[in-house]
């Protein structure tokens, strides 16, 4: 008659995965170096790290040195006095001036002017 082997899963305490998964947060600490001290596969433990970080995502872990910023989307510039060009080919000079405010028409009639 065959015997059923019984495989039981380890269970962490929250204090011992919390202890675990700061230790990793420090700076310089390698996690598998971390778990291996604690006796725990360091898969295991990459799993706690993921956990807390999804479940506190406004705080950034420490070994990283970046905090997330929020920035304002860019208006749009105050245009004031003109757009100013100089070219030059061989002795002839050329300066043209056009009104800041439409730019984008000389955008347009720059790159007519440039094929």
């Amino acid at each position: 008659m065959a015997t059923e082997k019984i495989v039981r899963r380890r269970q962490y305490s929250a204090e011992l995965k919390a202890k675990v998964v700061a230790e990793c947060n420090e700076a310089g600490a390698s996690v598998a170096r971390v778990a291996m001290s604690h006796g725990i596969n360091a898969n295991i433990v990459h799993g706690w790290r993921q956990l807390q970080r999804e479940a506190s995502p406004s705080f950034p872990s420490n070994s990283s040195g970046f905090i997330p910023v929020s920035l304002a989307p860019p208006s749009a510039p105050v245009v004031n006095g003109d757009i100013r060009v100089e070219l030059r080919r061989g002795s002839l000079a050329m300066t043209i001036n056009w009104p800041a405010s439409a730019a984008a028409e000389f955008a347009v009639w720059t790159r007519e002017l440039l094929r």
